[in-house]
């Protein structure tokens, strides 16, 4: 089974604290979300993040179908990263590790998501089609969505 990687860097004009306070809340998760996807957090959201923090959501990532999606914070180094991985959900495997680092004016954030599709050879067929596509979409989504919450780097 092949393991894809998808790495993203963005730079927005605000102190390291703000950046850590908005990421690290698993509330926000909804609001850097795009709509259609359903995005709902059924449990899990209700403390700061921890390592071995259990979070239930509810989206509906592809043809209207609701898929229940339970992910673990696996790792927390308090304003540098944390890393959550899935439980139970729609890939075979998912590990997003999630940087924060301060930079002149601002701070660099950095997601990289290493991730397996499931369905073995029909999965990695679709994968250029269909996942890979989905999840450029989602975090371009991102990217513009914490500009219009913060404002651009320069």
């Amino acid at each position: 089974m092949k393991l894809y990687t998808l790495q993203k860097k963005q730079n927005l004009p605000i102190t390291l604290d703000q950046a850590w306070d908005f990421l690290s809340d698993p509330k926000n998760l909804k609001t850097i979300t795009p709509d259609y996807m359903g995005f709902n957090i059924s449990s899990g959201a209700d403390k700061p993040m921890y390592a071995g923090q259990i979070i239930q959501y509810v989206v509906t990532p592809l043809l209207g179908i609701k898929t229940t999606w339970v992910t673990e914070i696996t790792h927390v180094i308090h304003k540098q990263y944390f890393v959550d991985e899935q439980r139970f959900g729609p890939y075979a495997l998912w590990h997003h590790k999630h940087f924060l680092k301060e930079i002149e004016g601002g701070v660099e954030m950095e997601d990289i998501i290493d991730y397996k599709v499931p369905f073995g050879f029909l999965g990695q067929m679709v994968h250029p089609i269909l996942v890979k596509p989905k999840l450029e979409e989602i975090f371009n989504y991102r990217t513009k969505k914490l500009e219009d919450l913060f404002g651009t780097y320069s």
